[in-house]
């Protein structure tokens, strides 16, 4: 039984054994003994030594018992190791590749469309919760106003930004206003802000922008507080799909393990800081239990990625599911679908991807 300590390495039959418990536990949801692994890897050694390796894989922190006849599961130390060192990546098979691209390009250039095929995708492929952000523009920047007339006094602003969000809200009016009158005032802002972040409108020396007073002045304070908010809203809307597929998952058949799971889902300060983290990565990330600052999902995993365009507007997709997850099947599904949705979105925004 070789242990390693000092440098905290694993021997290659260790690496072996942990490999195969791994993919062992998430098949059957099982803990794995000795004879298991001894009849399902070709190892060449007796289920004596591989109960002496599996002692020294437990002192090491990669398993655990959970009973004191049962064999091992691995731990979140396991897992970690399993993904970053023993794990084997595959791309998604062609046929499947395909079958998503032209989904896809069945519903081309409509952005919320491709949010929900996005969650729908991910949450079928890999048979877990998916969970997609719309993509979020750097800059908040103007594209068109719209005020209607609702009554005399009141009136609904329509405020589109260039990401295709669409923004609403209700203002009163100083005196009645016809609906001619408010198409006036929506006009001649959508020339003045054409395509204009906060900070452009605001440092502009257009004597015409500056020189609006009065009502005028206000739908632009308004205008611009609604930017300015879109800016620092890192998660506004969150498309879900597929959160059944977990609850068949053994491990979420108690109530409270559940609730952990929809808890993520719904507790926007929590979601919101892990996707800020993702936003500003690079490539996909596997956050496993509650290892780093999450304590609070120590029964879940989760695998994510940014999408769209760097520096012009990016969005978070990926999945959420046990710790006893398929990694590899779970990365190669989250890398393909945000590769394709980076290209549609350079696409939309005319750039290269």
């Amino acid at each position: 039984m070789e242990l390693n300590e000092s440098n905290g390495k694993l021997t290659p039959r260790q690496r072996q054994i942990l490999k195969l418990l791994v993919q062992e536990y998430v098949s059957s949801a099982a803990a794995v003994g000795s004879s298991t692994l001894q009849h399902q890897g070709d190892l060449g050694v007796s289920s004596a030594t591989i109960r002496n390796e599996l002692a020294a894989l437990e002192e090491l922190g990669y398993v655990s018992q959970p009973h004191t006849s049962a064999g091992r599961i691995p731990t979140i130390k396991g897992y970690r190791y399993f993904v970053q060192q023993l794990m084997e990546e595959a791309e998604l098979p062609l046929v499947e590749q395909r079958m998503i691209r032209h989904q896809f390009h069945q519903i081309r250039h409509d952005l919320e469309q491709w949010m929900r095929l996005s969650a729908a995708v991910l949450a079928r492929t890999t048979e877990a919760a998916s969970l997609v952000t719309p993509p979020r523009a750097v800059s908040a920047r103007f594209r068109h106003l719209e005020l209607i007339s609702i009554n005399d006094a009141l009136c609904l602003m329509i405020l589109v930004l260039q990401d295709g969000s669409i923004h609403q809200g209700m203002l009163t009016t100083p005196a009645p206003m016809a609906q001619e009158a408010l198409a006036q005032v929506s006009n001649k802002l959508n020339s003045l802000l054409a395509n204009r972040t906060v900070r452009e409108v605001q440092s502009s020396t257009n004597p015409e922008l500056t020189g609006l007073r009065d009502w005028e002045a206000g739908i632009l304070g308004h205008v611009l507080r609604t930017m300015h908010q879109v800016e620092q809203d890192t998660v506004r809307d969150v498309y879900r799909d597929g959160l059944i597929n977990v609850l068949n998952q053994p491990e979420f058949v108690e109530a409270d393990k559940f609730r952990q799971l929809v808890e993520i889902l719904e507790h926007r300060s929590l979601l919101e800081s892990i996707l800020t983290r993702i936003l500003n990565a690079s490539g996909v990330q596997v956050i496993i239990g509650g290892e780093g600052a999450y304590q609070e999902i120590d029964d879940v995993s989760l695998v994510l990625a940014p999408y769209g365009v760097r520096g012009t507007a990016s969005g978070i997709m990926g999945i959420m599911g046990p710790t006893r997850m398929r990694y590899a099947r779970a990365i190669s599904s989250v890398r393909y679908v945000a590769h394709l949705m980076d290209s549609l979105l350079a696409d939309l925004y005319g750039v290269e991807p």
